[in-house]
């Protein structure tokens, strides 16, 4: 099956450049280019594309800009002629990373990676695109300077902060412009919960269950944070996981 591509970069000789070495790769389907991030955004809303081939420093808006504006961030190979920002790709966790002039060699390696990528994901998962967000769709999250792509799987928790929502991964809380209402509609409830007012909570990272008073209980995550689940939310929790 073709991998859709988007090619987004400013410098249209950079752009035909990656056209001509992509046609050596029968399985990528160039399907639209965009020569700066907004435009970018609206090809990604039509198209929605498996990939993008993504140049970081664009007049305006910078690549990291665009990735924080996408919903559901497809893959991204990041190319770009500014080696200072290696790092920051990486810790976002892009796919790859191609220095221009880009060498056939390392874009064979780059989409090798991707198709071993796909190949794990696909696995009994097609045509999930438009539902809510599985564990396998990653997301981009950018708090000031930093920016990572983070699986849902590895999400544990969201906590509401006011008009923002704290993220937690890893090591990481940043804090992303979305409402926990907003959240919960876009997610998969059979994964994420409801526990109450202020928290959504990945289900797979529930490490203890404790009873508390007035019926609600205590559910204590593997990072270690302990959320109540409200007396209403409990109800609808046993009834979920059986107990």
């Amino acid at each position: 099956m073709a991998i859709r591509t988007l090619i987004i970069d400013d410098e249209r000789l950079a752009r035909n450049e990656l056209k001509k070495l992509l046609q050596e790769h029968g399985d990528i389907e160039v399907i639209d280019e965009a020569a700066n991030a907004d435009e970018g955004l609206e090809k990604i809303d039509t198209h929605h594309p498996d990939l993008i081939f993504l140049d970081i420093q664009m007049p305006g808006k910078t690549g990291f800009d665009l990735l924080a504006e996408v919903e559901k961030a497809p893959k991204v190979i990041f190319t770009t002629a500014y080696d200072e920002y290696a790092i920051k790709a990486f810790e976002v966790n892009a796919l790859d990373y191609l220095m221009k002039p880009v060498e056939p060699k390392r874009l064979s390696d780059a989409i090798q990676k991707l198709q071993a990528e796909l190949y794990k994901e696909n696995m009994g998962l097609q045509g999930i695109h438009r539902g809510p967000l599985t564990e396998h769709d990653q997301v981009f999250v950018k708090d000031g300077e930093r920016c990572w792509f983070v699986k849902l799987s590895e999400i544990r928790l969201f906590e509401s902060v006011g008009n923002y929502a704290k993220v937690f991964f890893s090591t990481h809380k940043p804090l992303i412009l979305k409402s926990l209402n907003a959240l919960e509609e876009r997610l998969d409830d059979r994964m994420f919960f409801r526990a109450n007012r202020k928290h959504i909570i990945n289900l797979r990272w529930i490490e203890k269950i404790e009873p508390y008073f007035n019926g609600g209980l205590i559910l204590e995550l593997k990072g270690g944070e302990k959320i109540e689940v409200s007396r209403r939310q409990t109800v609808k929790f046993k009834e979920m996981m059986s107990l």
